[in-house]
């Protein structure tokens, strides 16, 4: 049911099968350790219980960690890999930012492959290298705890055998392996002691209720529960958050399941709002409240326009921040172009694409975000509408794109404890444009597809077709 975090609906099954296949021809190429995690590399250590570890706390015993800000998802291929050249390109780029752009790599799939492939037995050797490229590119790292491995969904266990189709990302773990799963995500926090930030499950990934056509809120929250504790136990000072909701929205004149949370760009799913409201009511604890979704509706439209359609952003963040207080918010996932049939965002220009996106931004920080991870779209070898660099396959690659200047750019003027300020516009300009400022900067998007003249903060100057423009203050 979950609509972004694999590909959108049911489009996302066409692809399965492909990305299926590289990951099980990784599984076959790695010998799998015998009863605790293997070495994974030179930083890998022994803890005093026999637990590996791949890497050193980045945060001293006793000390919070701090809060992430605005960052991007590692999907199924990345800079992990490719031409030496090209993958310090994509290196260095994210080194040299500050504050360091948080990175989220998965437990299985996208890009990592099956953890616990038979119970008691691991294989993290292409989780380690994703999570030694965040270190090595400066970046904070962030695990997502999905998805589980098959013997723990009633599947049959063994890294040859792993089920890469649509049922093994979308299959939660059967109730009597909730607690297995709670235990796997302990070993993954003790092997990787720098990783301080976990967010629990994907999207309610097999947590739907076909019975009574609602979300399965409370095997989630018991599994949330389990995982929750197990973490706590390892470091107090881990930070764990959830419920990774879609916030789906539907048609604005549609009365069924639709909630009376609304606004010209449709009404919010009342059972995404119940399964919400029953995670933050019985939930063990949280340090970080987690959500997913799109501007448009579950039917991929926008109402009343792509720009306008973003304000959506800012009602679920209001929302949610109503009922959770002063919890850091994140969007673990954010979307504002509708994919085709199979999932490619490309019908709009890469101007028009990051001034929406831009526009996106801009609506979850007014809405209470504090965090926001784009997910990757990059592909092997080919450039694509929205990838953050070109593909490192290529000698020439790991060049910065604009999506990725965006990112950065919003991260380091719009970090956590920002306080917006209101700016000046001229009045003939609010229509076409949007703006975001602290005391420091100024973000502008121009929303129309044509030159404008405009003036923000006093300062007059002329814009092309969906410029995003940063003013100094």
């Amino acid at each position: 049911m979950g609509r972004h975090g694999w590909f959108s609906g049911a489009r996302r099954w066409r692809l399965t099968a492909l990305l299926g296949v590289g990951l099980a021809a990784l599984a076959l190429a790695v010998t799998l350790a015998t009863t605790l995690p293997g070495d994974g590399g030179s930083t890998a250590g022994t803890t005093p219980d026999g637990d590996k570890v791949h890497g050193t706390p980045a945060v001293p015993p006793g000390e919070a960690a701090p809060e992430v800000g605005w960052g991007f998802t590692h999907t199924q291929y990345s800079a992990d890999e490719g031409e030496p050249a090209a993958v310090e390109r994509v290196r260095a780029e994210l080194a040299g930012r500050r504050p360091p752009v948080p990175q989220i790599q998965h437990l299985m799939g996208w890009g990592a492959g099956n953890p616990e492939p038979v119970e008691g037995r691991y294989d993290f050797s292409a989780m380690d290298r994703r999570i030694d490229f965040v270190r090595e590119s400066g970046g904070t790292p962030v695990v997502t705890l999905c998805c589980a491995p098959d013997w723990m969904k009633g599947g049959e266990p063994g890294a040859d055998d792993t089920d890469w189709s649509r049922q093994a990302l979308e299959t939660a773990p059967e109730p009597e392996h909730y607690d297995d799963f709670a235990q796997l995500a302990a070993t993954v926090a003790k092997r990787y002691p720098d990783v301080r930030h976990f967010i629990v499950w994907n999207e309610f990934k097999g947590f739907w209720n076909d019975e009574k056509a609602r979300w399965d809120h409370e095997g989630y929250t018991e599994l949330y529960n389990l995982v929750y504790k197990e973490l706590k136990k390892v470091d107090k000072d881990i930070m764990v958050g959830g419920p990774y909701l879609v916030m789906d929205s539907v048609h604005p004149r549609q009365s069924t399941n639709a909630s009376r949370v609304q606004g010209p760009w449709g009404r919010l799913d009342q059972r995404v709002l119940d399964a919400f409201t029953y995670w933050n009511e019985n939930k063990a604890g949280a340090d970080f409240v987690v959500v997913d979704g799109a501007s448009y509706t579950a039917d991929d439209e926008m109402f009343p326009d792509e720009f306008k359609a973003t304000d959506k952003l800012t009602a679920v963040g209001e929302w949610v921040r109503e009922r959770t207080g002063d919890l850091p918010l994140w969007w673990a996932e954010y979307y504002v172009e509708p994919g085709d049939s199979q999932d490619n965002r490309d019908d709009w220009s890469e101007a028009h694409r990051v001034a929406v996106q831009a526009s996106g931004l801009m609506a979850m920080a007014r809405g209470g975000a504090t965090s926001g991870f784009y997910w990757n779209p990059q592909r092997r070898g080919a450039t694509c509408a929205g990838c953050l660099w070109t593909p490192t396959q290529r000698a020439d690659g790991g060049r910065e794109l604009p999506m990725l200047r965006l990112v950065e750019r919003f991260g380091a003027e719009f970090g956590p404890g920002t306080r917006y300020e209101k700016v000046a516009i001229a009045a003939d300009d609010r229509p076409d444009l949007r703006v975001l400022a602290d005391d420091e900067a100024v973000l502008v998007v121009n929303t129309r597809d044509r030159r404008v003249s405009a003036e923000v903060d006093g300062k007059r100057f002329t814009m092309a077709g969906y410029e995003v423009k940063w003013l100094k203050r």
